[in-house]
């Protein structure tokens, strides 16, 4: 691979060919980013509405367990 670019200018290798890169590819990069982030926000989302369930059920049993002992 090096003997390819060897005679070539330098904006050939760090500029050509990743801008040819992206054009070729850039659909495919965009819906795996795409993709990935859908991922992580769906994961936060998930951790966010356990936590949010976990608090409201350790809220209501420690209303109810006080509430208890008011009998």
């Amino acid at each position: 691979m090096r003997e390819i670019f060897a005679g070539m200018p330098w904006w050939v290798k760090w500029i050509a060919v990743p801008v040819l890169a992206l054009v070729v590819f850039g659909g495919l990069i965009t819906s795996l980013v795409t993709f990935v982030v859908g991922v992580l926000f769906k994961v936060l989302l998930f951790v966010a509405l356990v936590a949010g369930l976990v608090f409201v059920v350790r809220k209501f049993m420690s209303s109810s367990e006080s509430s208890r002992g008011d009998w």
